[in-house]
């Protein structure tokens, strides 16, 4: 398969999973959006800086791009090929998609899940408690 090939199957089959095998629906929030946005804003910036410089380069063959580095066109923008920002777009929707999922499920709800500051608050309160009732 080619990147690009790859990239396409990479997004139908989140958009699949989001929309009708999970059914978490994140593609249909306004939040999501507006959260992608953001993401992408960076990704572009990350991803243009890395082709831009040709740190990163592309295969022509595998790629819609034809090879040549440009800041817009010939399938790229702010250098980043189209196929990047697919697969970009596929990672973090079955990232969140899976985060949506998990938390409804309840996995990792322990009852520290809220991390190690809910665990030294409930320590310090439970020291209070014991040094009042000592008293």
């Amino acid at each position: 398969m080619t990147y690009t090939q790859l990239a396409l199957t990479g997004v139908v089959v989140v958009v699949v999973l989001d929309l009708l095998v999970l059914r978490v629906g994140l593609l249909r929030r306004v939040a999501f959006w507006v959260a992608y946005a953001i993401i992408v804003f960076f990704q572009l910036l990350t991803n243009g800086w890395l082709t831009g410089r040709e740190i990163v380069t592309y295969n022509p063959d595998t790629a819609l791009t034809s090879g040549d580095v440009v800041l817009l066109g010939d399938w790229r923008i702010a250098y980043a090929p189209v196929e990047d920002l697919m697969f970009g777009f596929a990672m973090i929707v079955l990232t969140l998609d899976l985060w949506v999922l998990w938390g409804r499920r309840g996995i990792g709800g322990g009852p520290y899940a809220d991390g190690p500051w809910q665990r030294r608050r409930d320590a310090r309160e439970a020291r209070r408690a014991a040094s009042r009732a000592a008293s």
